[in-house]
């Protein structure tokens, strides 16, 4: 029985996030990309707390995006999570590509995230 396109997803959910586990010294980049956004979260698992968050629905990216759903969005988004990241002093994180595959807008994020200087 083929699988649909939502339980692939679920099921590589399921397995990145039995591997991947954020730290206090080394939280967890989570990554969730919806069809018009794109949200991305520095969360420290053992305290379960979000440490930092962006994404394409905040106002000053809104305003400067057409479109929250592409790479030119995600890549804003990746800058401003590892901006914000910076200023708390967060330099390594463990990235959660969140049951996407590691491509287009999510890889694009990534991208930004690790020019920008955070390291994974």
């Amino acid at each position: 029985m083929k699988l649909t396109r939502r339980e692939s997803k679920n099921r590589r959910h399921r397995r990145v996030r039995g591997k991947v586990v954020g730290s206090p010294e080394r939280p967890r980049l989570a990554v969730f990309r919806s069809n018009e956004h794109i949200y991305a979260q520095v969360i420290d698992d053992s305290q379960h707390q979000t440490i930092v968050a962006a994404s394409t629905l905040e106002p000053e990216l809104k305003s400067s995006l057409a479109s929250g759903a592409n790479r030119d969005a995600s890549v804003q988004v990746g800058k401003l999570i590892a901006v914000r990241s910076l200023e708390k002093g967060i330099t390594k994180v463990v990235f959660d590509r969140g049951g996407n595959l590691y491509h287009g807008r999510v890889k694009a994020l990534a991208d930004a995230a690790r020019e920008a200087g955070l390291d994974f």
